[in-house]
């Protein structure tokens, strides 16, 4: 069946840590290793519940903060550094902006309540038709929920979208309820195999 929408997820594919330096800092700062930093902000249950819409982000960093021993006035700087290496890939934002209107685009994206307002704020929120955030959802990658709900938005059948995902198992995820996947590995990889499937 013809391809009719192009989902993108959004961290590790248009957002990316090109620059690890910013963290290691951090990570040197608190005592932790790079490692578990990144282990705290985004794999604690903290982490997890703020990415289904149970607690906000600001809460989530508040348990960060104090998992980090840091003192409350100190939060907003070590988030604004842990973020710092994160490059958003314009480049890959216009060539998604050029698919359409032949495309339906949208976002699939595992992320807190933050993520929204912060595409808004960055202007490439308007990149995409539709954008599915798993803390609005209330259900993450690699569950059936999440791919479903982003198809629904669109008003496509599984069978008509592919996504772009840079994890295997949310390419696996989207694969079982029928949408094509491509494995992110690079801007080149995955735009090649991208334009041979909307040939």
């Amino acid at each position: 069946m013809t391809i009719r929408a192009v989902f993108f997820d959004l961290g590790g594919v248009i957002v990316r840590t090109e620059f690890q330096a910013p963290r290691e800092r951090l990570a040197d700062r608190v005592g932790m290793t790079y490692e578990e930093l990144v282990k705290a902000v985004f794999g604690s249950k903290t982490s997890r519940e703020a990415s289904v819409g149970k607690i906000s982000e600001e809460a989530h960093w508040k348990a960060v903060a104090r998992l980090l021993r840091l003192p409350p006035g100190e939060m907003e700087a070590a988030r604004n550094e842990f973020f710092a290496g994160d490059i958003v890939d314009l480049a890959l934002l216009d060539y998604i902006r050029a698919l359409r209107p032949r495309y339906h685009t949208g976002l699939i994206s595992n992320a807190w309540d933050g993520l929204r307002p912060y595409m808004e704020r960055e202007k490439f929120a308007d990149a995409f038709d539709a954008l599915t955030i798993s803390a609005e959802v209330g259900a993450m990658k690699p569950e059936a929920r999440i791919y479903q709900h982003a198809l629904e938005q669109l008003g496509v059948k599984p069978s008509q979208a592919v996504f772009v995902d840079d994890f295997v198992e949310n390419i696996a995820g989207c694969e079982a309820v029928g949408m094509r996947g491509i494995h992110f590995r690079s801007v080149e990889q995955t735009l090649q195999e991208l334009k041979k499937l909307l040939k």
